[in-house]
């Protein structure tokens, strides 16, 4: 007697609980600013092909079916879910949230861009838009000093008023980053995602034009995490876990019984 069942039931238990690792994140990052969910997708392990579909059963049929043995399954891959986050209004005025397509432009060490969603931005001592690591926002915009109030449009155009001074002065234009497969983008860690041979290049622009969304001041995007999801998926993941293990049970049960008795 083989022990094949035993191994498909391993591959279920591995693929569960790759699935489980996936929610587990989606539920730790249920308050990250910007934070886009995971959802992992299966697919079978090769079929051991007993007898084929229309294979000769004698001199004048054929099989209808065939007999087709799986072995198994395996994750397959994660999907980024890049559905809107709720806005969050924070009444910071360096705050700012894309409403629909795109990144915000970040240059990380090294001089490579990386792309985000969370624009919980402010202003460095040299009066830079940076990030709270620290990280440049681009294309660069300096923040005179003295500045009383900063005004950033849906377009990203930011304005800042300065003493001395009746009407607000144009800083520059914050360029949003679009990608024909936002899928392909490969996740960094703190909250950055980087352009890939899959993504495609960076369609970089205006926001609100070309399918970029646009800029919202003093606002943030929340986490697109429904925890009520997560936590019907988490159940079903646990359940198939439990099958998978018992399967392994019952076929080491069958192997005692053959030792035993046979």
């Amino acid at each position: 007697m083989t022990t094949a069942a035993m191994h498909i039931a391993r591959t279920g238990l591995d693929a569960q609980d790759m699935r489980m690792r996936v929610i587990s994140n989606n539920l730790a990052n249920v308050n990250t600013t910007g934070y886009k969910k995971d959802r992992a997708a299966f697919e079978t392990l090769s079929y051991q092909v007993v007898t084929a579909p229309g294979a000769q059963s004698t001199s004048e049929t054929k099989y209808a079916t065939g007999l087709n043995l799986g072995t198994g399954v395996r994750i397959q891959g994660t999907a980024r879910i890049d559905t809107q986050g709720s806005m969050q209004q924070t009444g910071n005025s360096l705050d700012l949230a894309m409403d629909g397509d795109g990144y915000f432009q970040v240059q990380l060490p090294g001089g490579q861009l990386g792309y985000t969603r969370a624009g919980n931005f402010s202003r460095s001592a040299e009066g830079l838009l940076v990030t709270a690591e620290g990280y440049q926002v681009m294309p660069g915009i300096t923040v005179p000093e003295g500045t009383t109030a900063i005004t950033i449009g849906n377009d990203g155009t930011v304005s800042a008023t300065v003493p001395g001074q009746t009407e607000a002065s144009q800083l520059g234009q914050i360029q949003v980053a679009n990608f024909s497969n936002t899928a392909g983008l490969q996740s960094k860690g703190d909250n950055y995602l980087l352009e890939t041979a899959a993504s495609g290049a960076a369609n970089v622009g205006v926001p609100g034009v070309d399918g970029r969304g646009t800029v919202r001041q003093g606002m943030l995007e929340a986490s697109n995490v429904n925890v009520v999801e997560e936590l019907v998926d988490m159940i079903e993941t646990q359940r198939a876990y439990e099958v998978n293990s018992k399967m392994i049970s019952a076929t080491d049960d069958m192997l005692k019984y053959v030792n035993q008795n046979l």
